[in-house]
Parts: structure tokens; sequence; C-alpha cells
């Protein structure tokens, strides 16, 4: 055998190899009715063993600086992925300015965070770890104690065929996180009752709700300012602080009303407890400050009722559907 044959046959051993490490059982979620169809995008295909990795990283505490935080103590389970206090508590009990968004749904959020700081749910997972007052860690150490853990080595070379990085650790999070979806609900199923019908009537008319809480998933992931916190001390910047532009002084992104009705409380610093006190907040057409949106001057003025609020609340509920709520993996 000559060394020409020889060395074809070690680079195709090798090439092989390296193809085998990317051989990986496509995932087919099953998007419940009512959603559209699941982004899936070709840079970070969603696959079996890419979403269990996801998973697990999702509920380490090693992600953060003092092994004490994990992306689940901020976006509980079975609180709808949200956040059941107000504000998120990080490593040191340190508490932040916002309430953690949910992640349900997230797959067809066009930025991420209230302030739509990260395109997407990769450039999203990163944010938190490196948050000084929330996990306190960065990506560089995290992956290199990552890489320290035999059985994740094993599945990060299985899954990307290289080892855990900043890139490929929020890949597998943010995977995982794609699959967390909430539908099939009373409203999609067509058996809401007689005061949600009424309330969807309102939410879609005179209310202007939909205006802002586009259907199917209930948000156009706009930003807008409706007062919340405008008479704090020092109010939160909100989308300005991103964009720069003074006209989005306390503008926040528009969050999804699928299961809002779990995922109290409410509002980016979540300073409303109830889901009726937030739907009476955002009905009597919020608070005024100098950049309140022009849309809720509009919904003052139509004058909605205890009784519409009641109703707007009905229909709200009846976008309650069942997601999977998944409990902390064994961890290598």
């Amino acid at each position: 055998m000559s060394r020409r044959t020889i060395g074809f046959i070690v680079t195709l051993c090798v090439l092989t190899a390296g193809m085998a490490a990317f051989a990986q059982t496509p995932l087919q979620v099953k998007v419940p009715k009512g959603l559209p169809a699941l982004p899936n995008p070709d840079d970070n295909p969603i696959t079996v063993e890419k979403v269990e990795l996801g998973k697990m990283l999702f509920f380490d505490t090693r992600l953060s600086g003092d092994n004490t935080v994990s992306c689940s103590t901020c976006h509980v389970p079975d609180h709808g992925y949200a956040e059941p206090r107000s504000t998120s508590k990080g490593i040191g009990g340190q508490l932040g300015g916002r309430n953690a968004n949910p992640v349900i749904n997230s797959a067809y959020a066009t930025s991420m965070f209230w302030d739509g700081r990260a395109e997407h749910l990769e450039a999203q997972a990163g944010g938190p770890v490196e948050n000084p007052i929330e996990m306190g860690a960065e990506m560089t150490v995290v992956a290199k104690n990552i890489n320290q853990v035999p059985e994740y080595k094993k599945r990060f070379q299985a899954v990307f065929g290289a080892p855990a990085s900043k890139e490929t650790i929020t890949k597998a999070i943010a995977a995982f996180e794609r699959t967390l979806l909430a539908g099939d609900s009373p409203y999609d199923r067509g058996e809401m009752s007689d005061l949600a019908k009424q309330g969807e009537t309102l939410f879609k008319g005179k209310a202007l709700c939909a205006s802002c809480h586009t259907p199917p998933v209930f948000s156009n992931w706009g930003f807008y300012n409706a007062g919340v916190g405008s008479d704090a001390e020092k109010p939160d910047e909100g989308r300005m602080a991103i964009s720069g532009i003074a006209a989005d002084k306390g503008a926040f992104r528009v969050p999804h009303l699928r299961n809002a009705a779990q995922t109290g409380p409410y509002m980016h610093d979540g300073s409303i407890e109830t889901l009726e006190e937030a739907v009476a907040f955002m009905a009597g057409g919020g608070k005024d400050n100098a950049n309140l949106h022009p849309l809720f001057r509009a919904v003052k003025a139509q004058n909605l009722s205890a009784d519409d609020v009641k109703a707007l609340v009905a229909f709200l509920e009846s976008l309650t559907g069942d997601y999977p709520v998944i409990k902390a993996p064994k961890l290598p």
C-alpha cells in the first residue's frame, strides 16, 4: 500500500470521526395548537442531544460565580418559567431592578430582555451569567470549569465537535429554551366562557389591547412607555439606554400574554402583584408622564369600567395552556 493511499485512508477516518461528532437526532417539537411554526435557526438547529445538554446547563448553578444561582433560579419552571418575586435575586443576595421575563414562547420574540438589548435567545443566554448582580461569572471561566467535567466534555464534543465555550454553552441553552411552548388553551380550542368572550371582544376592540398584544402570541414585541415606575427617584430608562433615542425613555418591550395568569408579578419592575391589578392599570391608561405613549391616552379615553376589566381578565385567563414543567435533571 502506497504512502499516498495510507494518507487518504487516515484523512477519511478523521473526517468520518468529525461527522460522527455531529451525527445528532433532529428534534421534532410538537407545536401546541394556536402557535405559529417554531423558529429553528440554521446556525443552531434543535436536536435531541443539544436540548438535553441545554436542559442540564439551565439548571446548573456552576454557571454562576459562587455556584448558587442557575437560569432556573429566576425562570422557575412551575411558575411559567418566570420570576415569582418582584425583581431578580442574584449571587450574594443582590437584588436587580427588573423582573425576569418568562421563557415560555420566547422562541417567537424578535428581541430579548425588557429593553431589547439582545437580538435572540443565543445572545440572551450569556447576559445573566456575566451580569455582576445576577450570576456574576465570566463565560471563559464557566467554560473552563465545565470542560473539566468529563460528562459535559463528552456531550459538548458530541453535540458541537468542540469543547464548551461561550458560544456553545449559549447555543445549547437557547435550543432548550426554544422548546418551552404554551398553547392549546381554552381560547385556542374555542372553549371560552361567555365572560371571556366578552373580554375578547373588548381586547380586540374598544380596549385597544390587541394593538400591542397582537395574536397569536399576543405581543408585537414593540417598546412602549406605560408610565410604570416613572415616579421613582431614579426611573429606569428602559429602551432609551439601548437606542439612545429620547422618545424611548421609560419604554419597555411588550410582554406576551399567553399563560400570563401564571407568571405574576407584572411589569418590568414586578411592581404589580396580580393580573387583575395589571389589567386595571393598563385599562386606565397607565401612569401619566412626559413620555407616555399616545396609545395609553387613547385607552384612557375609552373609560373602561370595572366590569370591562373583569371580562378582560377572564379572557387573559383563557390564554392559559399546558406547558412542559421540566424538573432538574441529574447533573454530572
